[in-house]
């Protein structure tokens, strides 16, 4: 049942961050601090991109942004930052997804995979006798859903877990015995089609040898793996008012949650076997299943019931997704943040399709002008919360902001994170090398000769100690994005360094004409290689 000391402490904190929320809320101008973000404040977006140079600190922004979006405020220590942005990854309330060419609508929106109807719904190999293809949603669908659930929730602080256990308990296959399923939420009952006919009541059930031996009355010889002895006895014997069943659509998705609110009973329904009941209190009933990695670390098994493994469950995310304590009828809904990371690398166009329309502010659930589409594969109604952010990040040395698609422009706040040579004052100290001005100049040479966009990060120098990490650095991280930046132009690349004969970073070898065409009077070429070592000046000025 639950501990009281833990509802409390639970309790206390959701209204401590209700609080911060408020405060978030009523000064919308407020910046997540100037070692994150820079020193100008600015509005909090809806749709945000982060964008410019490698090593600038955009996957950390956005880690900064997520706990500002969800909080309302940002921790100063980055340890502290890191900590809660992996509480908030693991309730749920923020996703990350990284684009990439091959990334299309089908995997972000929904798609059609191939399902077996023997696995009742759960997605196949296409492998097994008529196997049919179904639309399956993808993880833009799947975080909406749980936003919008939110939504729904309302007023209320998480729910209380306590010390409960968590069972999956089946109610017949999806889309073949619905009636079994409906049936259940409709009478606020679970029910269990092993046992046969056979009144389990008696208290001397409560023992899995019991439940054996019983069974091996009816069929004698039985092993104890039997479904109508594993599944009785869990069902019977094991579970205990006040733990909660998930019950699954397929084996990869749930649809309701309950909390059991009495013993097991004999009630023989008519129909098949179902003749074992629980009496449940419906918490959680989806209008569409969400994917059972929202709640538990594995898929569901085909057993019919059994318990959940503590060390899976994500005991957070599904506090958050049911009904607790009641505080405020005006209460906002928890805050969900969707990262896109390398958000230019994918045809943004085919990626979102119809959504551009839905990603603006006033269109979203919730807001002024709410819209719903119909989606193409399943053609649910579908829209977009207003409790969502998309934040994205944009490496500028891949693609230029200007060949996004206009339409994606207009609908997202671009914010430009550029090297800051100043946050490198303590790796600086450490290392008794001035990193920050070194990189003023590379960085202003690089722009001279290319342009802006293609700037070194500051992020590839500030964790450096030791004068030999910087030159791990620069050897396998700084001078081969050179390298590329300038397609193994190694005249320029020397030129950045500050090494235009070969004395720094880089070793200019001279080439002799092979034997044969010399008499021609062909002339020497330079080679270029990157030093074992490099000298002690080597970072000086140039």
């Amino acid at each position: 049942m639950p501990n009281s000391d833990g509802s409390r402490h639970r309790l206390n904190g959701f209204r401590n961050a209700l609080e911060s929320y408020r405060r978030f809320r009523d000064a919308p101008n407020l910046a997540p601090g100037p070692d994150v973000l820079g020193d100008v404040d600015v509005p909090t977006p809806t749709n945000l991109i982060l964008y410019g140079p490698p090593g600038t600190g955009k996957t950390y922004a956005t880690a900064a942004e997520a706990v500002r979006l969800c909080d309302g405020e940002v921790p100063e220590k980055r340890s502290e930052l890191m900590a809660r942005y992996a509480k908030l990854r693991e309730a749920g309330q923020s996703r990350f997804v990284t684009f990439h060419q091959s990334y299309s609508y089908e995997d972000f929106v929904e798609g059609l995979r191939p399902v077996s109807p023997d696995t009742g719904g759960e997605v196949s190999d296409g492998d097994g006798p008529g196997f049919r293809l179904a639309p399956v949603k993808g993880v833009f669908r799947e975080i909406c859903a749980r936003a919008e659930q939110a939504r729904k929730r309302g007023g209320s602080a998480p729910f209380d877990m306590g010390e409960r256990r968590v069972f999956k308990m089946s109610l017949g296959r999806a889309g073949v015995e619905d009636e079994v399923y409906e049936g259940a939420l409709a009478g606020g009952y679970v029910v269990l089609g092993w046992g046969g006919e056979v009144d389990w009541s008696d208290p001397v059930y409560k023992d899995y040898e019991a439940v054996k031996a019983r069974w091996n009355e009816i069929e004698p010889g039985v092993s104890g793996n039997s479904g109508n002895v594993v599944q009785v006895w869990s069902f019977r014997g094991h579970m205990r008012e006040g733990d909660l069943v998930v019950v699954p659509a397929g084996n990869h998705a749930f649809r309701a949650i309950g909390e059991i609110t009495g013993d097991y009973r004999y009630d023989p329904t008519g129909f098949r076997t179902y003749n074992h009941r629980r009496d449940v209190r419906w918490l959680l009933k989806l209008d569409e299943p969400l994917g059972v990695d929202e709640i538990y670390a594995k898929p569901f098994t085909q057993q019919s019931c059994y318990r959940l493994s503590d060390d899976h469950i994500k005991r957070e995310a599904l506090a958050r997704l049911l009904p607790g304590e009641a505080i405020e009828d005006d209460l906002p809904p928890d805050q969900f943040v969707l990262v896109v990371d390398e958000i230019n690398r994918a045809n943004v166009s085919k990626v979102l399709g119809e959504l551009i329309t839905l990603l603006e502010p006033d269109k979203r659930l919730g807001g002024e002008n709410e819209i719903r589409l119909t989606l193409p594969y399943s053609g649910d109604a579908f829209g977009v919360p207003d409790n969502l952010h998309i934040v994205g990040t944009m490496n500028t040395a891949d693609r230029s902001i200007a060949l996004l698609d206009t339409a994606l422009r207009r609908r997202f706040v671009f914010r430009e994170l550029m090297p800051r040579p100043e946050l490198l004052a303590a790796a600086s100290a450490a290392t008794g090398i001035d990193l920050g001005e070194f990189l003023r100049r590379v960085n202003e040479r690089i722009e001279y000769l290319v342009d802006r966009e293609r700037q070194i990060g500051h992020a590839y120098l500030m964790a450096c100690h030791t004068r030999a990490e910087v030159d791990e650095a620069m050897r396998l991280k700084v001078i081969p994005l050179l390298q590329e930046y300038f397609f193994e132009d190694w005249g320029k690349v020397a030129l950045v360094l500050g090494d235009p004969t070969g004395q720094r970073f880089l070793e200019r070898i001279k080439l002799k004409p092979p034997p044969g065409l010399d008499d021609d009077g062909a002339e020497p070429r330079v080679s270029w290689r990157v030093r074992d070592s490099f000298p002690l000046d080597a970072y000086g000025a140039a």
